[in-house]
């Protein structure tokens, strides 16, 4: 029976080459009232393994990229739109992104971010529910309807895309940047500098 406790999932099994290929599951973790939810693919090997998002070498990224923002990984929520990992780091299906995006809107619903930052082609095109060009739209923001609520989404690259291209480090740091403008001056307050 699939089962969802507050913001964790305690027990999934609609997909099942996720359920095979999973450890456990990966809920988001943070506070259950940060002004950020960042959101990303699903999990990957170290995700899996420790039961935490962006624990590896993106997670490294996005750690110093708040911190030099300002922010630590304790400040804002971190999450994914599939909880459990895809076999082989392949992107999730359409099919797999839609079975978890009950979970995903209820994590968006409970926390009530003032600002959601998508790390990366999928959650981008997922949550805008559009083809995306992320790195010409990193650092953007969105008015979008997400669980009956408009939600402010800001386009953001996947840390990862920073270890295979230096190039996109900037587009990458600056959106992380302008997302923690918004936690710096209490969310809503500060939408009219974009």
């Amino acid at each position: 029976m699939d089962r969802m406790d507050g913001l964790c999932v305690t027990d999934c099994t609609r997909c099942p080459a996720l359920v095979e290929s999973r450890t456990q599951i990966v809920d988001g973790v943070g506070p259950a009232d940060a002004a950020l939810l960042f959101v990303g693919e699903g999990p990957g090997a170290n995700e899996d393994e420790q039961g935490e998002p962006f624990v590896g070498r993106s997670g490294t990224v996005l750690d110093d990229a708040l911190r030099d923002a300002g922010l630590a990984r304790e400040d804002v929520r971190i999450t994914n739109c599939v909880r459990c990992r895809p076999p082989e780091n392949r992107d999730p299906t359409s099919e797999e992104l839609a079975n978890c995006r009950g979970y995903l809107d209820a994590e968006i619903d409970a926390v009530d971010p003032a600002v959601i930052v998508t790390l990366g082609k999928v959650p981008s095109e997922h949550l805008l529910d559009r083809d995306v060009a992320v790195t010409g739209e990193a650092g953007e923001l969105f008015d979008v309807p997400i669980a009956g609520e408009t939600r402010r989404v800001l386009v953001c690259v996947h840390p990862a895309a920073t270890l295979y291209d230096r190039s996109q480090a900037e587009t990458f740091e600056s959106a992380v940047r302008r997302a923690a403008d918004f936690a710096d001056g209490g969310g809503q307050s500060s939408l009219g500098d974009f």
